[in-house]
């Protein structure tokens, strides 16, 4: 199946799809599973040395040739280096989040690398426009890990219909259904991070895939909002300790200090009790582990796809 109009060409790939990138989950084993089933894998240097994301281009490299892309997180304490190892290494495709990257956009694309920042909204997706951003990648507060404020169901069409390039759809996307609506809703393009949790290829460790498959409706809380970057996270002891501190006294102090670290022991470890369970809203609905190429085909699954816009025409219909 062909998808004219969205950026496939762009970023050179089989699918207008990008697996999100989350720190610690998608390393080099996850993204090159996504890239060589035909989506864009990418690689989140998160707060990772810049060794360690050298490392994991390299490995994935060894795997594949099919493009890949960088997710750097601008509030890194290493993204100075970070942002020249995407110059030398010639990354395909770097995704920025948690700041804003104008320092290293020209350089970047001196590269050769195409540019999507993670955006929140609308002012910030026009912002990273004249920057000279390849495509933005609006991501819903249903989304896991750092979240805006607005609903997928208003931020996507909303900056849809506010900038030029490419908008791609992120936050709460699970199924070809989600697929289909995020087109309907103007992306030319989607971004899926949770459901690659469960992909067999993700190296998280199995307490942290475990968590996300028996994860309840109610089990997606936010936490840190005190601090101006309030995290999606799923229901946990940690959890629940940093929902008590955040309003007591130096709450934004207290919930920095009770997050530092969580998540890499969450991914890593498997920790329950300290441990951040970092996962979009739609881990009630994510229940099955299974290849990341499986993944992939159920998203673009053709007729899937058309079973979901049928039902919404036929619902729709009304007598002339």
């Amino acid at each position: 199946m062909k998808y004219p109009g969205t950026i496939c060409e762009l970023i050179g790939t089989q699918y207008p799809l990008i697996q999100g990138g989350m720190a610690w989950v998608s390393d080099a084993s996850l993204a090159a599973a996504v890239s060589m089933a035909g989506g864009l894998g990418v690689i989140a240097a998160g707060n990772a040395p810049p060794e360690w994301v050298e490392t994991q281009v390299k490995l994935l490299r060894e795997k594949t040739d099919k493009p890949f892309g960088l997710n750097v997180m601008l509030l890194s304490p290493y993204v100075a280096q970070i942002a020249e190892l995407v110059y030398d290494l010639k990354v395909p495709v770097v995704i920025t989040g948690a700041g804003n990257p104008d320092a290293y956009v020209r350089r970047w694309k001196e590269a050769g690398c195409v540019v999507a920042p993670v955006v929140a909204s609308r002012a910030l997706a026009m912002l990273m426009e004249r920057m000279g951003a390849d495509f933005v990648i609006a991501e819903g507060s249903e989304a896991g890990g750092h979240i805006g404020e607005l609903t997928s169901m208003v931020l996507w069409p909303d900056i849809a219909r506010s900038v030029n390039i490419p908008v791609v759809a992120a936050g709460g996307i699970f199924d070809a259904a989600g697929v289909a609506a995020a087109f309907c809703l103007g992306a030319k393009g989607v971004q899926v991070g949770t459901r690659f949790i469960l992909a067999e290829e993700c190296t998280a460790h199995a307490d942290y895939k475990e968590r996300v498959v028996r994860a309840k409706d109610i089990d997606s809380k936010v936490t840190g909002r005190i601090t101006g970057h309030p995290v999606r996270v799923l229901r946990s002891p940690l959890q629940r300790e940093l929902a008590g501190a955040e309003y007591g006294p130096d709450g934004a102090v207290a919930v920095e200090k009770l997050g530092e670290g969580s998540l890499m022991r969450a991914v890593l470890h498997g920790d329950k009790e300290r441990g951040s369970f970092m996962a979009g809203q739609c881990a009630c609905m994510c229940n099955q582990i299974q290849p990341a190429s499986e993944i992939v085909q159920e998203l673009f699954d053709p007729a899937a796809i058309k079973a979901a816009l049928s039902k919404a025409i036929t619902s729709l219909e009304v007598d002339a």
